[in-house]
This record gives structure tokens, C-alpha cells and sequence, in this order.
């Protein structure tokens, strides 16, 4: 048994003993965990209780992007090793289902999800994970950056989901950190440029610092203005829906120009109107994301090829100790951080 970070019910963290299964099978590794970032998820979780038809009923354990060192490897591994530093895939589905079959594990009903109730997450010095979606971090790439794959898989997984062109024209709703990986991922999926829309001008600041990305405050000017100015009046090639807020999912097909493309990648609270004459007037192609597959391996390269850095992204690491108050900070400064970090100590055991 050790400390975890424990969501009790809606608004109640506690950090405190807890127990959590420790057993190695043959296809499992035993990893201390180093980095935790915290999710949108996590935080909506301690708000409100629930996401959705995910309803947090028992005491739950939080995190989900982590990074660690192996400790222990089960009989059958091969492509790891104690002492490697890994990164987590936090969602393990059922291997011989019809979903895993075709590819996209990601939509396996069976899938269990790192702190989606009632799976516990990974805030807690140890854990066990199966092999197979445990993936070595290069030696250039932090514990930090390894925690970050996983947001960045989902930015990764719209860019392929909107079969980006060589010289594309992209367009990003929303600024929050699934946004900003969105936009990083569109860019080294072959976007010439990225605009990025947004109402938080400190988000708006940060992600403007990288080279291709072009931002608009729609306090400022609306983003159907600003991505119609930019492109004379013709549209972005793809458009990325990372808000989840209703106005501008209606605005869409403004957005993009005829026969392109719009990706849902935030999720709405509520059902939410779309312009459905819109869409079809432009014959625009609509795609969906939920989570991600077959991506983590691809991030990991980017990441350590240098192709892509997640690091100015990361607004503050806090110690495990002080694990409550980064989830409150993490509440409090959601306009203006991105990532926030939890640190557990080099050997596993929480600081």
C-alpha cells in the first residue's frame, strides 16, 4: 500500500494511503512513476463528479499522463528492461475484441482508462501496467516530456484524422492544452500554418511563440472574419473544433473552405446544434476523435527527434505533497497554464 492522490467525491481531494495492486503477471511492468500531468479530465472530475456517463460513485485515484522508471518486468517481456525510462499508454482494451481487431482499440467498449471511473488512475508512487503500452522515452526526452505524449497523441490523432495536405492551411478552436498539441501536431503533420482562435490572451501568448502558428483573440475580431481575411476569403483547409463550446461549433462551416475539412476534438458538456445545410453546402468532410490509437510510438519519435517541443508548455511541477494544490491551481489558473505537473521523487517513494 502507498499514498495516491484520491478523488473522495465532487470537490474533495485527499492525499492518503491506499491500496492499489501491486502483482506483476508475465505481460506486465512495475513502474515508479516520476511525472504526472494533470488533465482537463482530472480537474473536471474534482469539480463536478462526473464526465458524462463516467459518474465518480467510490473513491477514486487521479492521473493518467504519466512517466516513470521500470522496476520490475514480467516473464514475457522482451522490449524492456529495468531501469528503462517509460512513458504510459493509459488505456489498455480487451486484445481479442472486434474494435482491437480493426485498429481502433481507442472506441473498445471493454477499454479500461486510467482514472475513468471506476479505474483507478496513476497519482501514486507505483503501479503495474501492461507491457505492450508501456513505451521507452528516448534519452534526449525528460520524464516531463514523456508525460506529456499523452495529450499530444490526441493532437496527433485529429491531425491524421484530417488527412492533412502538404502546405494546408489549419485553423484551431480553442487554446486550452489540446488545442495547442492539436496545433503542434498539425504543424508536423505538414500544415504550412496554423491559425489558433481563442478568448485567453495569456494561451493566445504562449502558443504564438512557435514558429507557424498565428493566433486570433475573438474578442478582438470573430475567427470567420480573421480566417477569411487570411486566406481571401476562401477558408482553412482544416479546421479543428477544440473547445467544445456550442457557439462555435455552429460557426463551423464558416470556417473552412468548400470541400475541406472540420475534426471534433473537444467535447461538448451538453448536446450542442450544428449547421448541418452548412456543412453540406461546402461538402465539407467531418471527422470525430475520441482519445487515440496506434499513435504513441509516433509521438515518442517526434518528441525525440526533436521535431516537436512540449516544453514550453508546461506552466509549473509541483511535489507530490502538494498535490492538492496543484489540483486547485490547475482550477483556479485554467485561462492562463497550460500543463501542470505533479513530481513523485527518483525512487518511487513520494516526496
Amino acid at each position: 500500500m502507498g499514498k495516491a492522490l484520491v478523488l473522495e467525491e465532487k470537490g474533495k481531494l485527499s492525499l492518503r494511503e491506499f491500496p492499489l495492486s501491486l502483482d506483476v503477471g508475465p505481460d506486465d511492468v512495475r513502474i515508479a512513476i516520476r511525472t504526472v500531468g494533470i488533465c482537463g479530465s482530472d480537474v473536471h472530475y474534482y469539480t463536478h463528479g462526473k464526465i458524462g456517463h463516467f459518474v465518480v460513485n467510490a473513491p477514486m485515484v487521479l492521473g493518467h499522463e504519466a512517466a516513470g522508471v521500470v522496476l520490475e518486468i514480467g516473464t514475457n517481456v522482451k522490449h524492456l528492461s529495468v531501469g528503462d525510462r517509460v512513458c504510459m499508454e493509459p488505456g489498455v482494451p480487451d486484445s481479442t475484441s472486434r474494435a482491437s481487431k480493426l485498429g481502433i482499440y481507442n472506441v473498445d467498449p471493454a477499454v479500461t482508462f486510467w482514472a475513468t471511473p471506476p479505474v483507478h488512475g496513476c497519482l501514486t508512487p507505483e503501479v503495474v501496467h501492461p507491457a505492450a503500452y508501456t513505451y521507452k522515452l528516448p534519452a534526449s526526452v525528460s520524464y516531463a516530456e514523456g508525460a506529456m505524449v499523452e495529450p499530444f497523441a490526441i493532437g496527433m490523432q485529429a491531425a491524421l484524422r484530417a488527412r492533412i495536405q502538404p502546405g494546408d492551411i489549419g485553423l484551431v478552436i480553442g487554446a486550452g492544452p489540446i488545442g495547442m498539441m492539436t496545433a503542434l501536431a498539425a504543424l508536423a503533420g505538414g500544415c504550412a500554418k496554423v491559425y489558433v482562435a481563442d478568448l485567453a490572451q495569456p494561451k493566445l501568448d504562449i502558443i504564438k511563440a512557435y514558429e507557424g502558428i498565428e493566433v486570433i483573440n475573438i474578442t478582438k475580431q470573430p475567427a470567420a472574419q480573421a480566417i477569411a481575411e487570411a486566406t481571401d476569403n476562401w477558408g482553412a483547409d482544416v479546421v479543428f473544433e477544440c473547445s467544445g463550446a456550442a457557439p462555435a461549433i455552429l460557426d463551423l462551416p464558416a470556417f473552412a473552405r468548400p470541400g475541406g475539412a472540420i475534426v471534433l476534438v473537444g467535447m461538448p458538456v451538453n448536446p450542442a446544434p450544428m449547421d448541418i445545410v452548412g456543412l453540406q453546402a461546402k461538402e465539407l468532410r467531418l471527422e470525430t476523435v475520441f482519445r487515440y490509437a496506434n499513435i504513441y510510438d509516433r509521438a515518442v519519435a517526434l518528441i525525440g527527434a526533436g521535431k516537436v517541443d512540449l516544453k514550453p508548455l508546461i506552466s509549473a511541477s509541483l511535489p507530490f505533497k502538494d498535490s492538492i494544490a496543484a489540483f486547485d491551481r490547475a482550477v483556479e489558473a485554467r485561462n492562463s497554464d497550460v500543463k501542470i505537473q505533479i513530481e513523485l521523487s527518483t525512487d518511487g517513494v513520494a516526496k
